[in-house]
Parts: structure tokens; sequence; C-alpha cells
């Protein structure tokens, strides 16, 4: 039995304009990883948002814990991401925005 019940559809604007943007001229191909990965959680608890630790997500997508954390610093200041905490050592909750300006 396959692990996987379904797929997530992509935008293209995922894949042709924010995948050159984060890699190419960023030079930020783990930002790329971590917001893909964010983007299928997101798509899948239905826009809720994402209680991930960067431990969580470098599991997740195989990247170091600095890689994540350097990502995540750099997504929030593209404002592709928002990211919360009820308090300092709680479970981050990260929520993806539509599209950065």
């Amino acid at each position: 039995m396959p692990r996987f019940k379904g797929t997530i559809p992509i935008d293209d604007y995922v894949l042709d304009v924010l995948m050159r943007d984060l890699i190419a001229h960023d030079q930020k191909p783990a930002a790329y990883l971590v917001y893909l990965h964010l983007y299928s959680q997101a798509v899948r608890r239905h826009g809720k948002p994402i209680p991930a630790s960067v431990r969580t997500i470098a599991d997740a997508t195989g990247l170091s814990k600095s890689a994540v954390h350097t990502a995540l610093g750099h997504l929030r200041r593209r404002q592709l991401i928002a990211t919360s905490a009820d308090h300092a050592t709680a479970t981050p909750r990260h929520r993806v925005l539509r599209h950065w300006r």
C-alpha cells in the first residue's frame, strides 16, 4: 500500500517564479525546500498554521537545523511565511502567506 494517499497541486507560480528567485537570484536553495515543505503541510491542513520546530522541519527536509533556521529567517524577511508562538519555548506555528512582494 502506498505511503502517500494523495497528491498536492503546486501552482505554476511556485515552480516558475519562486524557485528561480529563491535559488538563482537569492542563492537560497534551503529556503526553497523549507517553503515547499511548509506549503505542502499548509495544503494538507487546509491553510491552518503548521506547528513545527526547526528540528521537525530539518528531519522532514533532510537539511541541517542551522540551514532551516537561516531559511526560516529568510522566508520571514521575504514575507513568504509568518511565524508565531505562545511563548519563547513553545513550538512555533508557521503560516504560508499568499505571494510575496
